[in-house]
């Protein structure tokens, strides 16, 4: 028989014993928002500033079983990853973050601790780029699956998408890449070490800063790196109608990588073009590049169709991840 408190509540409550609003009282109590926050979470919806006069606006879905598994990441490294995902996108338009929504799907049995993980994971990294958790919903279901949407702002900027990129222009990243992938490999074979390498499947660490620095550089196109490089530079490619060709030499592959691919069998380089999840931020420039991004190739006039090729040919590997495509094992947790 499951002990109680003094006050009655079980000693570890699934999100069923606390109920809907018992529940989103217990993760949203002691928040405290920012000042961009007018109104916060308790009423229909939530009111924010926007001082530029536009939103920038993205969400994305972190589902049990394909993007995270909770026997090889905390409730915290998984809301923090869910966050992580959507803060990139609002980098990658060269905006700022200004709130996150959170909505949270699980089955009844869910311990409440686990609900609370994701809250914290969540929260964290809102506080780390000065945004608030400012609403959201919770329901049952029979697996968990968390969305979060951010909200970010130009702050007078033109907004960097993926459809401005030109021939002549250089190619360049800001972040890691291939991290994500490895430490996903390493779990699928049942270790848990090199923890820098695992980790950064659990959580991955964006350049969030990197993006409005891009824009006011002058970048003339700008992705995420969410599905894997050759994949995501597809994107621009494909929306610019332009060619990009990847300088291999220019890619950084660190010792970890090395070894760990060397260990399991496989190119380390394959993770760092095909990996996915690692959210750096991939951008292309017709002038000066700031610092802290790397050049690693060029912009191309598309001859028949836009196309991406790594030192001139077309990559023979698949180049990333496809939700409804092949499996790959650049992303998710299989």
């Amino acid at each position: 028989m499951p002990t109680t408190t003094e006050s009655g509540e079980p000693d570890h409550p699934t999100v069923a014993d606390l109920g809907e609003f018992g529940l989103i009282e217990r993760v949203t109590r002691l928040r405290q928002q920012p000042d961009g926050t007018l109104l916060g979470p308790g009423d229909d919806a939530a009111v924010v500033l926007a001082p530029d006069g536009r939103v920038v606006a993205t969400t994305d879905v972190l589902v049990e079983g394909v993007h995270f598994r909770l026997d090889w990441s905390t409730p915290e490294q998984v809301g923090g990853k869910a966050a992580a995902a959507n803060l990139a996108d609002i980098a990658a338009m060269g905006a700022v973050p200004t709130a996150l929504l959170a909505a949270l799907v699980c089955p009844p049995e869910t311990p409440a601790q686990t609900a609370e993980g994701l809250a914290v994971g969540l929260w964290a990294q809102a506080r780390a780029v000065g945004v608030g958790v400012v609403g959201g919903d919770v329901a049952s279901g029979p697996a968990i699956v968390m969305s979060v949407t951010a909200l970010g702002d130009l702050q007078g900027r033109t907004p960097v998408t993926r459809a401005g990129a030109g021939a002549g222009e250089v190619v360049a990243m800001c972040g890691r890449l291939g991290w994500s992938a490895a430490g996903l490999a390493v779990l699928t074979r049942g270790f848990r070490s090199p923890v820098a390498l695992v980790n950064a499947h659990r959580l991955p660490e964006p350049p969030y800063s990197a993006g409005p620095q891009a824009a006011q550089a002058g970048a003339t196109a700008m992705i995420d790196v969410s599905d894997g490089l050759l994949a995501d530079l597809g994107h621009i490619a494909r929306a610019s109608g332009v060619s990009i060709d990847v300088r291999a030499a220019d890619l950084e592959v660190p010792a970890r990588l090395a070894e760990i691919g060397s260990a399991v069998g496989v190119d380390p380089l394959r993770w760092v073009l095909t990996g996915g999840e690692d959210h750096a931020l991939v951008a292309t420039f017709g002038g000066a590049v700031p610092d802290g991004w790397r050049v690693i190739g060029e912009v191309l006039a598309a001859r028949d169709e836009p196309a991406v090729t790594v030192d001139g040919r077309e990559y023979g590997d698949a180049t990333g991840w496809d939700h409804f495509g092949p499996p790959t094992h650049g992303r998710g947790a299989p």
